[in-house]
Order: structure tokens, then sequence, then C-alpha cells
């Protein structure tokens, strides 16, 4: 269990989480696998969610959203790799801009 006390705009929150494993593990390694698991949330999901603008997606069809949120994840798969310091969100608009840097992305080479 871990109780987290916030303090946003001026009022304190608490917010308890519980976890359950029926693996025999000690609370340390216990521990671990949690944050590793929101590292992931943070570095991924959170990036799919907005600078892809996922949870606003108006596609219907579960192929279609499959494909697509596939696409989604190989591109920021690509643009992660990509050695430049400038934002995933800056990176994947500059693929728009530039032929030669989308190229640059696609390949891993600098052209």
């Amino acid at each position: 269990m871990v109780i987290a006390v916030c303090l946003r705009d001026g009022k304190e929150t608490v917010e308890i989480r519980r976890y359950i494993s029926s693996l025999g593990m000690g609370v340390r390694r216990f521990a671990r696998a949690v944050r590793g698991h929101w590292g992931v949330e943070n570095s991924c999901h959170w990036i799919l969610d907005v600078v892809y603008r996922e949870d606003d997606s108006r596609i219907r069809d579960r192929r279609a959203r499959e494909n697509f949120a596939w696409l989604d994840r190989f591109t920021l798969s690509l643009l992660k790799q990509h050695p430049g310091k400038d934002s995933i969100a800056m990176k994947r608009r500059s693929c728009g801009w530039s032929d030669d840097f989308l190229m640059e992305v696609l390949t891993g080479k600098a052209t």
C-alpha cells in the first residue's frame, strides 16, 4: 500500500494505492516493479496521449484503431531512437516539414 500526500492549489490531497500480487518477492523488489510500470506509463503512454492525442482519436473501427495504435508506437520508437535533442513533438513535426529529416528518422542515418 502507498499513501501519497500532495499539495495542489493550496489543498492537501491524499491518494491511497493498493497493490496485490501472488508473486513471492520482497517489498523492495515489488516496489521496483511498480516503479518500472509507472516509468513505462510516463515515458510511452503519456507521450501517446499528449503528442499523438490518442485519447482524442475519432477512429471507431476496432481494426483501424488497433492499426493506428501500432503505427503510433512504431513511429514513437523511431523518434526516440533518433539522436537529436529536440522533443518528440518537435521531431514528429519536423518529419512532416522535411523529407530529409523524415528519411533520417526512418533509416537511422543522416542524409
